[in-house]
């Protein structure tokens, strides 16, 4: 009985100490910082804009997220967490800055592109571009 005790006294806090750990690293929501989600596209979204938009994304987005940005590139299923699918209704409401910030910043597995795309006015063509993937 004693024995048992100890056992279940050892494995109890172990497998909550697991659950707990575990849920700290489910994907929490990406919410770009106000100022920055407040940000207008300073770039406009015209046939230059746009043709520069799609060679950044076959250049830089294309392999995760895929040719129509439903997330299903040839290298997501490799990545840890989800892809993002910007045609979906919830990725398109958010604002032209959100999409610029986390393009620019990244998070997990999507990488930071500020050194990638360093001319801000290349990520706004980008983001010009997503806005088409509907």
């Amino acid at each position: 009985m004693k024995l048992k005790l100890s056992t279940l006294s050892y494995l109890v806090p172990s497998v909550l100490l697991i659950f707990g750990f575990s849920a700290s690293l489910a994907q929490q929501p990406w919410v770009a910082p106000e100022k920055v989600a407040k940000m207008a596209n300073p770039v406009k979204s015209d046939a230059e804009s746009l043709d520069n938009g799609k060679s950044l994304w076959v250049t830089h987005c294309q392999s995760c997220h895929g040719k129509k940005g439903k997330g299903d590139g040839s290298k997501a299923a490799q990545l840890k967490t989800p892809v993002g699918d910007f045609t979906s209704a919830d990725f398109q409401k958010q604002s032209d800055g959100s999409i610029f910030y986390k393009t620019s910043e990244g998070r997990t597995d999507m990488p930071s592109f500020k050194k990638k795309i360093p001319d801000a006015d290349d990520i706004w063509s980008l983001v010009n571009y997503i806005r088409t993937l509907k």
